[in-house]
């Protein structure tokens, strides 16, 4: 991992880990998504509750039919995003020594972007694994990829942020905290590693905005690393699902309610969650949350961001009840919501 200047001064060096880094083609097809309103009146969920009268402001996340990948261990399973291979008639594995090899989806989650790819092979060098639930704005980072078919590409950055949401770079249907990075990444980045001046994987390259310049995203190795666990296990993994459509309440969009339902709606809640729509025979429903209802907090635990909802609710288990304190009609209510898994209606 070291090489040795002319001087005699040793030098980190990224070279070696290029053995590591698998290309995956093959996918049938090419799947591009057209999502994320820019402020928080146009989320999806606010715009069920609105209908069509607000304006559509889009960001375009690019993903194509192929990408990265890298090794995490000798026996041949590769980490990559379920958007590269998701719809996949076959995928195509290819190292950097040349070798191909025919590549078997073990498991695909598309809420988090992770997929797990096994080929038949033995004995493979692979890439060490980091921590990303210490990592600091500022740290040192290399991107390492197949971007737009220039194989083996190597570019270097920082950790511009951690923790951005999904709604924040426009990715709603999306369960991650994501990593920020000002390290180039393009199409067919999606899938390889992001790796720490130690040479170890802190992020799984997987997100761009379109039209934008040093604004990439990864999925932290820690949850990447999770899913895959999971994957790898049962092929699947089972999200807490509470059914509803939710928009953070502040007091301009409480004027906005009040501006175009008047009467109609019971609204003395300032700030907080508001419950826009609740899915029939979901667990919700079942619970007696409705449609109007303000969430004030969780288990205990204040929330003021849908964001915040959508983390207790991805840490929680199903089956597990949830404690939530809602107003309705200025009143305090607690309900009991047991989380069922997400149903998952994939689209090509």
């Amino acid at each position: 991992m070291y090489s040795t200047t002319s001087r005699g001064k040793r030098i980190f060096s990224y070279s070696a880990f290029f053995c590591r880094i698998a290309i995956l083609v093959s996918k049938s097809g090419i799947c591009t998504s057209a999502i994320s309103p820019i402020d928080e009146f146009s989320d999806p969920f606010f715009r069920g509750f609105f209908g069509n009268r607000i304006p559509s402001q889009q960001r375009e996340r690019v993903e194509r039919g192929s990408g990265s990948g890298f090794i995490i261990n000798s026996s041949g399973q590769i980490l990559t995003n379920s958007h590269v291979v998701d719809g996949a008639d076959s995928v195509t594995v290819t190292l950097k020594d040349g070798r191909t090899f025919k590549g078997k989806v073990l498991g695909e989650d598309a809420v988090t972007d992770v997929a797990v790819i096994q080929i038949d092979a033995n004995n493979l060098p692979s890439l060490a694994l980091g921590k990303s639930d210490t990592l600091q704005p500022g740290e040192a980072v290399i991107a390492i990829g197949n971007p737009l078919g220039l194989n083996n590409t190597v570019t270097s950055g920082i950790i511009s942020a951690t923790d951005r949401s999904s709604s924040d770079i426009g990715a709603s249907d999306k369960r991650v905290d994501y990593l920020q990075t000002d390290a180039a990444i393009n199409p067919g980045n999606s899938g390889g590693p992001l790796l720490n001046a130690r040479g170890e994987v802190i992020g799984m390259n997987t997100a761009i905005i379109q039209g934008a310049q040093g604004l990439g995203f990864a999925i932290p190795i820690n949850t990447a690393q999770k899913i895959a666990e999971e994957l790898i296990a049962k092929g699947r993994v089972d999200h807490p699902y509470l059914g509803i459509q939710m928009v953070t309440l502040t007091p301009e969009i409480k004027e906005k309610i009040i501006a175009r339902f008047g009467e109609k709606i019971n609204l003395s809640a300032n700030q907080g969650i508001l419950l826009v729509r609740i899915v029939p025979n979901s667990p919700a429903a079942t619970a007696g949350l409705r449609p109007g209802d303000v969430i004030k907090s969780m288990n205990n635990q204040p929330v003021l961001k849908v964001d915040e909802v959508q983390r207790i609710v991805e840490n929680s288990q199903v089956g597990i009840p949830l404690q939530v304190q809602v107003e309705r009609n200025g009143k305090i209510s607690e309900f009991l919501v047991k989380p069922a898994p997400l149903p998952i209606n994939k689209e090509n």
